[in-house]
Order: structure tokens, then C-alpha cells, then sequence
């Protein structure tokens, strides 16, 4: 479904590369993990993929295929009906992420006003539906609040909604759960699992946290300094890795013993 092919990624007046040539590639209903410190590119190659990052700030190289189709090679038109119906991005800080001037509602449904000629009626039921399905309770009392008036772990589950209204292909999610404690945290894992299930929709998970992304992905790719250094299915990657930067990434992963000991 997704294929990425020697991806190279240059920010301009930088004399090194962000991205240095990965491949990549999620399957149609496979939950991905993109693991790795802070700095190593996972943020960049999901800019990237969502058309987020054009010419203008970084020069891009290589190949980015969303069912066969190039997304680097593709006319604005086309990446522009791409964002936001076929390839959906949550992001880890929701509050920033949204318009705190403009009600939830509107922003939910934002990308069917974008990206079809639907009716006002059809696009509040729709993403009236789409909130109900991100788990948020008494959907129709918050499509007038701000978000300031929501919790984290609620905004966070509007930003889920808005990005599976158009029930796109891919679903990128960058670091979604790191801002949320732990009880909220699982519930969004939980509930990315049940969506990308039911809808059959690709994930590419994003995160610096090797826990989060053992309960939730099925394969795993670990970058390090703009490569991926590894891929391999969640449990080998934990229990036989063969990178040394993966190795070291598991031994820091705290424990209770660890805990205990300090």
C-alpha cells in the first residue's frame, strides 16, 4: 500500500541529510512502528508522506508510493486531494495542532467541506459519527465547545476523528499518545488498534517509545541518524535485535527492577 524507496530528505543550508535513503513499506491494514531517539527523521519522512515538507524548505529524493502512485512525482492537484482524504495525519500536541478560535465541530468535519461538495446536514452527521466512533461521549454537546474546554486525552480523540472521517488509506500518527498519562494513553492505543481493524485503514506510528509501540504495531523499523537500521516483526525486534542502536534502545527501556534499583 505504502512503498517508500531510497528516501533522501536536505534541508536547505544544511550540509547534512535529515533522511538518509530508507525503504519502507506498510501493508494494507498494518499498524507500522517508526521507532527512534529524538532527531533521527521520523518526523521528517511522515512530513514527508503527508506532502507536509515541499521544495521550497528541504530537497527530496527518491520515491513514495501510495497504491503505485508516486507522491513525488505527482502534480499539486493530486497531492492536494491526497492530503487529508487518502493519507491522514494525527499529531502529538492536539491543542497546538487545532484552532483554538473555532469549535470542534467545524474542525472535525473541515476536510469534507475541503474535499467534497456534501451537503451541511450530511457533513455534520458524518462527523457527528466519527466522533461517536473515536469514543467520544455526548458528541452532539461537544460540536460547540472550544478546545480549551476539552481534556487532553479527549482532544486527542477529536484529532483521531477528523482524521478517520474521510476513512483514509494511511493513517500517520506522530507521537499521539506522549502527552497523555498512562490510562488515557492505553485507550488511544486500543483505539487505534479497533479502527485500523474495522476499517482495514494502514498505520504508520511514529514514537521515541518502544513500549507504546509493542502493544500496538505489528512490525517495527528503528531509524538512527536519518537510516533505518532495522525492520523486523515487534517481538524479534525486542527479543533477538540486531542493530546495535537497537540494542541499546531496548536496555534503556525502564523496568521495575531498574526502578527499584535507583
Amino acid at each position: 500500500m505504502l512503498e517508500i524507496q531510497d528516501l533522501h530528505v536536505r534541508f536547505h543550508g544544511v550540509d547534512h541529510e535529515a533522511v538518509r535513503g530508507i525503504d519502507l513499506q506498510v501493508a494494507d491494514g498494518e499498524i507500522v512502528g517508526l521507532v527512534g531517539e529524538s532527531g533521527s527523521g521520523k518526523t521528517v519522512t511522515a512530513m514527508v508522506i503527508a506532502g507536509l515538507l515541499g521544495a521550497s524548505r528541504a530537497e527530496i529524493r527518491g520515491r513514495i508510493l501510495l497504491d503505485g502512485a508516486d507522491l513525488l512525482r505527482s502534480g499539486v492537484a493530486t497531492i492536494r486531494e491526497v492530503q487529508g482524504r487518502d493519507i491522514c495525519v494525527v499529531f502529538q500536541e492536539p491543542m497546538s495542532a487545532m484552532d483554538p478560535v473555532m469549535r470542534i465541530g467545524p474542525q472535525v468535519e473541515e476536510c469534507l467541506r475541503v474535499h467534497t461538495n456534501m451537503k451541511k446536514k450530511e457533513r455534520r452527521e458524518l462527523a457527528l459519527q466519527a466522533m461517536r466512533d473515536a469514543d467520544l461521549p455526548n458528541a452532539e454537546e461537544l460540536w460547540n465547545k472550544y478546545p480549551h474546554e476539552l481534556s487532553g486525552g479527549m482532544l486527542q480523540r477529536v484529532m483521531i476523528a477528523a482524521a478517520i472521517l474521510p476513512r483514509p488509506k494511511l493513517l500517520l500518527a506522530d507521537e499521539p499518545t506522549t502527552a497523555l498519562d498512562v490510562t488515557i494513553q492505553s485507550q488511544i492505543l486500543a483505539l487505534l488498534k479497533r479502527l485500523s481493524r474495522e476499517r482495514g485503514m494502514s498505520v504508520l506510528f511514529i514514537s521515541h517509545d518502544l513500549n507504546v509501540v509493542r502493544k500496538l504495531c505489528s512490525r517495527v523499523a528503528v531509524m538512527e541518524k536519518g537510516r533505518i537500521v532495522e525492520t523486523a516483526d515487534t517481538e524479534q525486534v525486542f527479543y533477538h535485535p540486531h542493530s546495535e542502536y537497537t540494542k541499546r534502545l531496548i536496555a534503556a527501556i525502564p523496568t521495575r527492577r531498574k526502578i527499584h534499583a535507583e
